[in-house]
């Protein structure tokens, strides 16, 4: 009986405020779902990284007839320079650091670049002499990039070594900021979700006055009157954060883990699987939002 009372209060407290309802639940889906979207950035940043920093490659371009570095001050890479930086490779000294490479000429390089911007025009105008040698080295723990680079810079031959890493860096770095623009967004939805939540409990609260004086009179606990109220906005939020999940599931799943696989198809992307693990995150937030809302309002507008 107690149950059923309080479900129909809840209810009816919801049909009579139901503007006010479907705004605390639009807000709650929208600021969810920025919360949601920062999860997902943060789960693919975390891919990527572990998916690229086992790939990376430190690439030892060899010096060209136009090369401006120190160490090509005579001019292009000979074989017997050539000769000495592979040796260096195969020595006991790098094999430590290095897992395997690959030696790029510059016709393979040119092969490469004409790939990568057939699109453009520079294609047909860069030459393979233009494009410098170089070896593509895959090393055994990317972080130890710093000791081949002192391995390798200012060999004669060597014009300059470089870390794909550093590019990786900067998508992060985008990424990262990216996610903490949607968990600021977030924030601010979800100050106007809470304000609305304590607008909506309020109203009810006015609304329904004569009944709850009566429980009072009756002997009704503190307890009884506030549950309906306090449900009112926990249900309101939850239908919200129930649709920011299906919003941040659908993302992970058709967006990324299907169209962006598609296009690039060498690149580890997130699944609708592991969006399931912010989804409980998200109702969490709701529920908690909401009740400390109501909670607050109720202390302040319902007197028991």
């Amino acid at each position: 009986m107690r149950l059923a009372f309080i479900l129909g209060e809840t209810f009816s407290g919801i049909r009579r405020n139901l503007s006010m309802v479907v705004s605390v639940i639009l807000v709650t889906f929208i600021s969810l779902s920025f919360v949601g979207t920062a999860g997902l950035l943060q789960l693919q940043i975390n891919q990527m990284k572990g998916y690229w920093y086992d790939r990376v490659e430190v690439a030892i371009f060899l010096c060209t007839e136009t090369s401006g570095a120190a160490s090509c001050a005579a001019g292009a890479v000979t074989d017997e320079q050539r000769t000495a930086i592979q040796d260096l490779l195969d020595s006991p000294t790098a094999s430590a650091y290095v897992d395997s490479y690959e030696y790029e000429s510059q016709e393979m390089a040119l092969d490469i670049f004409r790939e990568q911007f057939s699109n453009s025009t520079m294609s047909d105008t860069v030459t393979a002499e233009q494009l410098p040698e170089s070896f593509r080295v895959a090393l055994i723990n990317p972080e130890q990039y710093e000791v081949v680079n002192e391995m390798f810079s200012g060999m004669p031959g060597v014009e300059v070594v470089s870390d794909q890493r550093e590019l990786l860096e900067t998508l992060f770095t985008l990424m990262n900021i990216a996610s903490v623009v949607a968990v600021a967004v977030a924030i601010v939805m979800l100050v106007c979700a809470i304000l609305l939540i304590a607008t909506t409990i309020r109203l009810s609260a006015f609304s329904r006055r004569r009944e709850t004086g009566i429980m009072r009179l009756v002997g009704a606990s503190k307890t009884m009157i506030q549950l309906p109220f306090l449900a009112e906005g926990v249900i309101a939020a939850l239908i919200g954060a129930a649709m920011a999940s299906v919003a941040t599931w659908a993302v992970a799943h058709f967006f990324v883990g299907d169209w962006l696989t598609q296009q690039y198809p060498g690149t580890g992307f997130i699944s609708g699987v592991d969006a399931l693990l912010i989804i409980p995150l998200l109702l969490i937030i709701a529920v908690v939002l909401a009740a400390v809302s109501s909670m607050l309002t109720l202390r302040r507008y319902l007197r028991v």
